[in-house]
């Protein structure tokens, strides 16, 4: 199994990584936490790796940190939650809020997660809320650009599942409403205005 992968970042999305390790170029999932904390293309990259086998695929899930890929397993060790479902978990909330809302027992905080529903947040408070870690916090980053802002989040959106049509009406009021706010902060917005309309 492989557990670390160090290399050259050959290119970057919001949801997966392309790593070049000695000549071999390994496709990494992400959650968006990760994407943030990685430099450009052609930069040394180290990352963490669950590697994830099924009968028809080898899949590996990269993470910044020892912390988030416990938090990861944890989640994937849930009935009913896949690694891309825990992907898309850890994409919407960060690390420390998401385990402040298991131990908790806030239900509203993880619903409003994309693919999150009452059932699955209840089921993830009811295994998980005893065996959260202590996460440290994340230093807070500066705001971002409104328009790097604005392509990165439409792009993050359209791979949880929005439509385009509702991404770009949530993201404008989201940067509208919020135009200093950070990444993170941004997309927890644009989250909340979205799932307030379905």
């Amino acid at each position: 199994m492989i557990g670390h992968l160090q290399g050259e970042l050959i290119s970057k999305l919001p949801h997966e990584i392309l790593i070049d390790v000695a000549g071999v170029g390994y496709r990494v999932l992400i959650p968006l936490s990760t994407y943030y904390r990685l430099g450009e293309p052609r930069s040394r990259v180290a990352l963490f790796i669950h590697t994830h086998v099924r009968e028809d695929a080898l899949l590996l899930f990269g993470f910044g940190t020892t912390d988030e890929k416990s938090l990861f397993e944890r989640l994937i060790s849930v009935s009913g939650v896949g690694p891309k479902l825990a992907i898309n978990i850890l994409s919407g909330i960060e690390a420390p809020d998401l385990t402040s809302a298991l131990r908790t027992g806030d239900v509203a905080a993880l619903t409003r997660i994309p693919g999150v529903g009452k059932r699955t947040a209840e089921r993830l408070i009811l295994e998980l809320r005893h065996k959260m870690p202590t996460l440290a916090e994340e230093p807070r980053r500066s705001p971002v650009a409104s328009g790097a802002a604005r392509d990165d989040l439409l792009s993050v959106l359209g791979h949880l599942g929005y439509s385009p049509a509702e991404a770009e009406r949530a993201v404008d009021r989201a940067l509208r409403e919020s135009p200093e706010q950070r990444f993170e902060d941004l997309l927890r917005h644009t989250l909340q205005i979205l799932s307030c309309r379905r």
